[in-house]
Parts: structure tokens; C-alpha cells; sequence
């Protein structure tokens, strides 16, 4: 009888696997999809395109090169490099300070500031659209790189993600910290960031990703082809004549291109930084 019930329970857990492993296996399928799509179009002609038929007959490599000297697409990757790093710089410097100073900083209304800074969180994005665009204006900042890293540079989700992993690093370490001499800065540079650059590539990435693939703002801001950023770079090819999809699907591939190079490399580092957040605190 044991042994039946223990084959029942072993069938039941292979098939509860079975049906999780089948039901990721979609998951990631729909997930790959349109990458696969984007690839597959920007190997086809412009009549299998308008066709819509699905697989090419000829791997048309030449779209990459087309795409690439159809404009200043250097140029375009340069920018938004340099918009990104600028970014990420900013915003990993504003955020791990306000996160240590919310984690370990005593101070009267400490809660109730990081209450209400939490809860603009919850204001949309394009309701500071026009704020922003008139402070850009009176600044004198429009087509220039400030105008598209100065109002990002703070981030609210980040301040949080970097308190939360500052919570789970025992207090102990600052007691004996205190006791040999060691100041605020200097703990914050030699002992906290050193124990937290998992959280520090994940805030580093999540903002490098964010920035990179920024459309809206810097369609706004950006007027020249000398700041003009990669994703804004892309609406060459949408022209009142019509679109060609082959050579946009070929420059969007290459767009992604670095995203992946960087996540390939830092995925650990970025799985560890997500999974140890808000263990603790």
C-alpha cells in the first residue's frame, strides 16, 4: 500500500512538472516570437514583405548594410551610448544616496518623507511631459544631451530597490564600523557598495534599458542628428511614401543588439540582485 500510494505521489509530481515545464515552454515561446519575426523580416525582400510570407527564400543580409548607411546610424548609436552611460551615472549616484540615507540615517520624519516619495510613483510619466518640456525651454537645454539625462537622473523605484537590499546588511557590520573610526562616507564606499553591486547592476541596468530604448522624450527634445538618439533614429524609415519594413526590422535588430551583449554578461549578477531585494526590512 506504500508503495502504491508513493508511485501515485511521484506520477502526480511529474505530471504537475510536465504541465509547468509545458506551460513556461509557451510562455517563452510567445516571448521569443516577435524577436524571431523581426529577424525573419529583416532578411526578406519588400515583396515578401507586403506578401507577408513567412520564412524568405533568400537570407537578404544586405538589408543590415542598407539600413545601416541609410542614415547616420553611428551617430545615432553614439548618442544614445553617451545618454545612457550619462544616465546611469546619475542615477546610481542620487540613488545610493538617498537609499542609505533612508536605510541608515536617523532623522525626524525620515517615514513620512519616504511615504510620500514613494507615492509619486503612482503620478503618470506623461503628466510631467509639459512640466518638464517648459523647464527644458526656459533652461535653453532643447537638442542638447542635458535635456535628455538631467530630468531622469532621480528615480524613485531605484531609491527603493537599493533601501530594501541596504536592509538586509546586518547593522552589526556599521556598529563595528563606528567603533574603528569609520564615517558615513567611508562605510558607504568601502563596506556597502561592495556587499551590494548585484542591486547595483540590476539599478544599472534596468536604467541603461530604459534610457536606450527611450522614444517619447527625446523625440521632443532632440531636433538635430547630433543628438538625436537610436530609437528616434528609427522613424527614418516611416516616410509618406511608405514604410520600409525590411530595412527598419534590420536597424531595430541592430538597436537591440548591445541590450543583449550587456545582459548576456550580467544576467547573474542581475537574477541575484531581483531575487535578494526585499528580503529583508
Amino acid at each position: 500500500m506504500d508503495t502504491s500510494d508513493a508511485r501515485q505521489a511521484r506520477a502526480r509530481h511529474a505530471i504537475t512538472r510536465g504541465l509547468i515545464y509545458t506551460v513556461l515552454s509557451i510562455g517563452a515561446l510567445i516571448a521569443v516570437a516577435p524577436f524571431v519575426w523581426m529577424i525573419l523580416t529583416s532578411l526578406k525582400s519588400y515583396r515578401e514583405v507586403a506578401t507577408r510570407v513567412v520564412f524568405p527564400a533568400t537570407l537578404r543580409f544586405s538589408n543590415y548594410v542598407l539600413a545601416w548607411n541609410a542614415a547616420p546610424f553611428a551617430r545615432y548609436f553614439a548618442n544614445s551610448l553617451f545618454v545612457s552611460l550619462c544616465t546611469v551615472a546619475g542615477v546610481l549616484a542620487t540613488s545610493i544616496l538617498a537609499a542609505y540615507s533612508f536605510s541608515w540615517l536617523n532623522f525626524r520624519g525620515k517615514d513620512w518623507i519616504f511615504t510620500l516619495y514613494l507615492a509619486t510613483m503612482m503620478i503618470p510619466g506623461q503628466l510631467l511631459l509639459i512640466p518638464n518640456f517648459l523647464t527644458i525651454t526656459r533652461l535653453g537645454w532643447i537638442d542638447t544631451y542635458w535635456a535628455q539625462t538631467i530630468p531622469w537622473i532621480a528615480s524613485v523605484f531605484n531609491v527603493f530597490l537599493l533601501k530594501q537590499f541596504f536592509a538586509t546588511i546586518p547593522k552589526d557590520l556599521y556598529d563595528a564600523a563606528v567603533l574603528d573610526g569609520c564615517g558615513h562616507f567611508r562605510y558607504l564606499v568601502q563596506i556597502i557598495l561592495p556587499l551590494c553591486k548585484p542591486a547595483l547592476i540590476t539599478v544599472g541596468l534596468n536604467t541603461f534599458l530604459g534610457s536606450w530604448n527611450s522614444l517619447q522624450w527625446p523625440l521632443i527634445v532632440s531636433r538635430s542628428e547630433s543628438t538625436r538618439p537610436i530609437q528616434v533614429g528609427l522613424t527614418y524609415f516611416l516616410t509618406e511614401s511608405g514604410t520600409d519594413t525590411q530595412e527598419m526590422m534590420a536597424a531595430a535588430a541592430m538597436t537591440i543588439l548591445p541590450i543583449v551583449i550587456i545582459y548576456f554578461f550580467a544576467q547573474k549578477q542581475f537574477m541575484e540582485g531581483i531575487s535578494t531585494t526585499g528580503l529583508k526590512g
